[in-house]
């Protein structure tokens, strides 16, 4: 593809020839794909969610627990029609949903994949998971094919964003973005066994030292989304890849996490996923070595 333009960064890359900012070739390299029990319990239900996890990244965080292939490329390149197959594999191993990890720098293949993927007998739910650093053009393309979207909304002030994530302009792009994913699929809907079909979940992750960034992501939902909105406040942060400067090189304490939840819950928000504190271990983080199925 030629001058990349489908995410914020408007890189131009000729991606048939060079990676883009985001590190990502034409073709996506698919780290991992397999039935994942480390979503939200509405994702990952009793047998899993169908997670494939693919290269590359639009921000630089400095926290990043997947680093190894948000900067790396890892595994096996796949095509439209592979990547259909995939889909329709891991729904035949009984995966709940098919969960697109990173999705964004892959747009241009995965659209046909999920075309093709839905027509060939894909059935189950198709969840966006995305880091919320999007082009609401971009995610017009996936109306129809995206049932459930998956932001999160890391930051309000440009500062934070551009200090821990190198894009200054985060927000200005993440708000639009998450209206866009609300107006496409509403307040998140679940089966008989809560399982997600159809809806949106919003994700923050508490760090340390940014209370006050969570109340900002906080008022913003409260302000502009329905009360009954998903959100799942996190508190799985774990100093890891560059994160070696105060706060980033501690864990969250207890009373920051519970500072939020106190929040989010004075705002009326009360369709919320809270974390219990062990939740912060690496030993949860996926191995990245390839294996597909």
């Amino acid at each position: 593809m030629s001058a990349c333009m489908q995410c914020p960064r408007r890189c131009g890359a000729d991606r048939s020839r060079e990676s883009g900012l985001c590190g990502a070739p034409a073709t996506p390299h698919v780290a991992r794909a397999a039935l994942h029990m480390w979503e939200e319990p509405c994702l990952s239900g009793t047998r899993g969610a169908g997670t494939i996890f693919f290269c590359g990244c639009n921000l630089d965080c400095l926290f990043c627990q997947n680093y190894e292939i948000s900067h790396g490329a890892i595994g096996s390149r796949l095509n439209a029609g592979e990547l259909a197959d995939l889909m329709l594999c891991l729904q035949g191993m009984g995966a709940h949903n098919i969960d697109l990890v990173t999705p964004t720098p892959h747009l241009h293949v995965l659209l046909p994949a999920l075309e093709k993927a839905k027509a060939s007998g894909l059935t189950i739910p198709v969840v966006y998971n995305t880091n919320g650093y999007e082009l609401v053009e971009s995610l017009r393309s996936l109306e129809g094919l995206v049932d459930i979207y998956l932001p999160d909304l890391k930051y309000i002030s440009a500062v934070a964003a551009q200090k821990y994530s190198g894009a200054a302009d985060y927000f200005q792009y993440a708000a639009p973005a998450i209206l866009e994913m609300q107006r496409q699929c509403g307040v998140l809907q679940l089966d008989e066994e809560g399982i997600a079909r159809r809806g949106l979940i919003v994700r923050h992750l508490v760090l340390p030292g940014s209370v006050d960034e969570a109340r900002g992501a906080l008022d913003f939902i409260a302000a502009n989304l329905p009360k009954d909105t998903r959100i799942s406040l996190m508190s799985q942060y774990v100093p890891c890849h560059r994160a070696v400067t105060p706060p980033l090189n501690r864990r969250l304490t207890r009373r920051e996490y519970q500072r939020a939840v106190d929040y989010c819950l004075s705002l009326g928000l009360t369709q919320v996923f809270v974390q219990e504190m062990e939740a912060a271990d690496a030993a949860y983080t996926p191995l990245f070595d390839g294996k597909i199925g």
